[in-house]
Parts: structure tokens; C-alpha cells; sequence
């Protein structure tokens, strides 16, 4: 399995995005600052940077990403929001929207170790789309171990308004809107991109 081993924080920077989106409060990288403000974008470079944006946030190798822009493609609606949120129903992003990991890459590590169910049968595949309706609980087993404690302890963090949160666990009530994004993406430009 491909894995992206970048530095956060340096990655943040060179896509201008805050390491807080990708749930590190307390990075920050202040060398050279203005490295690359000089330069003009071109059309290209400022589609291929919201690209790789929407691909290192949410921890997707280009292959996933095609397929899932395909998918969009085919359904109803724009096909830039219905993209991002195709995205927005992977599990391993639900499980950090939930409070159940601190970041995404800690959530699909945790989905690959098998800790969580999605109605009642064990999933580790943490690209695997949830519906509206299903439940997503920790794994009685895991429920003991000492991180699983330490998050039921102070899970003080607030779903968005189509996951519903209980207390190692939610439940997926109504379709992720584009507004629940919650960090600055200009998805026509990733349609732009991939249209050529």
C-alpha cells in the first residue's frame, strides 16, 4: 500500500494550507515564509496545486483520486462538489470527523487495525464509502484499550451536521453538503484540471 511520508508542516506551507486542517494545532513552520510568493502561477500549477491539496488532506494516491473524480463525473450535480463529498463519506474521514482519531492518518491507521465496526460487522478498509443510516462504533474489544479510554474521557470535539456523535461511535443521518468542507478549496479548478 502507497503511503505518503511528506513532512506535515512543510507540505501545509508549499500547498498554503494551516497543519490545523490536517488536525496539528501546534505545528507550524515559519522558514522562508515568502519562498515562493515571487513567482507567477500559471493556470496549470494553480489547478495541480488544488489538486494535490484535496489529495494530502484527506491522504488519497492519484489512482483513488481518478476513480473517485469518475465517479463524480456520472453522478448528478456539479461534479466538483460531489466529488468532495464522495470523499467526505470515506471512513477513515468519518472516524476523524467523529473525535475518534486526533488526525486522518491516525484514523486510517486505527480503521486498518480493525477497531471499528459500521453496522455491527468489522471494516478495515479505510477508503470504504459510508451510507446514510449506518453506524460506526469503536469494537467491543477495543473499547478497553488505553487510547479508546483516553478518547471517551475528553471527546469534546463537534461533529458536522450530517454525522451524528455518540460516545465511541455515530451515526451517519443525512448526505454531506458541500458547505461541511471546512477548509478553502476551489474544486472547479480540479475539474478544470482533470477535463483537459
Amino acid at each position: 500500500m502507497a503511503k505518503n511520508m511528506q513532512p506535515i508542516a512543510k507540505r501545509c506551507r508549499a500547498l498554503g494550507i494551516s497543519p490545523a486542517v490536517m488536525g496539528y494545532s501546534g505545528k507550524t513552520s515559519f522558514r522562508n515564509p515568502n519562498g515562493n510568493s515571487r513567482r507567477k502561477k500559471s493556470e496549470y500549477s494553480l489547478q495541480l496545486t488544488e489538486k494535490q491539496k484535496v489529495k494530502f488532506i484527506y491522504g488519497i494516491m492519484e489512482k483513488q483520486f481518478r476513480a473517485y473524480y469518475e465517479k463524480a463525473e456520472k453522478a448528478q450535480g456539479k461534479t466538483g462538489s460531489v466529488l468532495l463529498t464522495l470523499i467526505e463519506h470515506r471512513l477513515d474521514n468519518v472516524v476523524f470527523r467523529l473525535g475518534l482519531a486526533s488526525t486522518r492518518r491516525e484514523a486510517r491507521q486505527l480503521v486498518n487495525h480493525a477497531h471499528f465496526t459500521v453496522n455491527g460487522k468489522k471494516v478495515n478498509i479505510p477508503s470504504y464509502l459510508v451510507k446514510v443510516g449506518d453506524v460506526i462504533e469503536v469494537k467491543e474489544s477495543s473499547r478497553q484499550t488505553n487510547r479508546f479510554k483516553a478518547i471517551a474521557e475528553n471527546n469534546n470535539v463537534v461533529a458536522p451536521k450530517w454525522l451524528e456523535k455518540k460516545d465511541l461511535g455515530g451515526k451517519v443521518i443525512a448526505e454531506p453538503q458541500r458547505d461541511d468542507i471546512d477548509f478553502p478549496v476551489e474544486e472547479h479548478l480540479i475539474v478544470e484540471l482533470y477535463s483537459k
